[in-house]
């Protein structure tokens, strides 16, 4: 999956724990044979990109280690409504009692996959390059991130140790002194990129002077932008943020700047649909 952070184990076990609790699936229990096999097709009801589909595979061999799973996709996809996304044949309460952790943590991040795809083929060709932020579900930063590159994000600071940002905040409790709070960014010396959020033109010099290493254009319109990218003309690379939808972010990319970060991909991506149902045809 290319999350060499992620502990996959214990995501799954945390999560079965919250959804079957001390007395586990007691419908399934109640009402299927214990040696009762199931067989099943995961498929997406509508167009998506998919995202986190060896995690779901991780939820159904948690609970039974012999399912067999004939997997029909890759993370990364993008693919049509009623496409197959995998087979399955395991023990039935075994695979019902796995089957919404998975639906769930799949539908969440193949909808993050999907909505950053529209991103990216918005700004095509245009040379800026799409970044995710830290807007992400509380415990989730590391799948919703892994989901936005599957989409064709980059990721943009992981932590806030990864990355030194100097937001509007930092710089007003300097007496809203943009260079006064830059030096004393550079002079910590934590060997990191010192990158400055500005809101307004005439921070940007200021900014660049004070040492500046790339600069975060906030809220800025295209014209601002242009103009922005006019008077760096090069010197650092140019990020834009706030407030980016998919109706303006072509107009933002072909401003001239580096970067685009978006908010919305992690933090307001919808679920997609993709079902878990019985199938009468075997699994070869």
């Amino acid at each position: 999956m290319g999350m060499a952070q992620f502990d996959l184990a214990d995501f799954v076990d945390r999560v079965l724990a919250e959804d079957l609790g001390s007395g586990g699936d007691v419908t399934s229990a109640s009402t299927i044979d214990r040696d009762a096999r199931f067989e099943a097709i995961m498929d997406s009801r509508e167009a998506i990109v998919v995202a986190g589909i060896d995690i779901a595979i991780a939820f159904f061999r948690k609970l039974d280690p012999e399912v067999r799973i004939e997997k029909l996709v890759e993370d990364g996809d993008a693919v049509p409504a009623g496409q197959d996304l995998m087979r399955l044949a395991g023990n039935a309460r075994a695979m019902l009692a796995a089957e919404r952790s998975a639906l769930n943590t799949m539908q969440h991040m193949s909808g993050i996959a999907t909505v950053t795809r529209q991103y990216v083929d918005a700004i095509a060709g245009t040379g800026a390059t799409l970044l995710d932020t830290r807007k992400t579900l509380p415990g989730m930063r590391l799948l919703d991130k892994y989901a936005s590159r599957m989409g064709g994000a980059s990721n943009h600071r992981m932590r806030m140790d990864d990355g030194l940002l100097v937001k509007d905040n930092h710089i007003a409790v300097n007496g809203g002194d943009v260079a006064v709070t830059v030096r004393r960014a550079k002079a910590a010396d934590h060997g990191l990129e010192v990158q400055v959020e500005v809101d307004r033109i005439d921070q940007i010099e200021p900014a660049l002077k004070a040492g500046a290493d790339r600069l975060l254009l906030d809220n800025m319109g295209p014209e601002t932008l242009k103009e922005a990218v006019a008077l760096v003309a090069g010197r650092v690379p140019l990020e834009a943020s706030g407030g980016v939808r998919l109706d303006t972010i072509r107009a933002i990319a072909e401003s001239g700047v580096d970067y685009i970060s978006v908010g919305r991909i992690t933090q307001s991506a919808p679920a997609v649909d993709i079902g878990l149902d019985y199938a009468l045809q075997q699994l070869p």
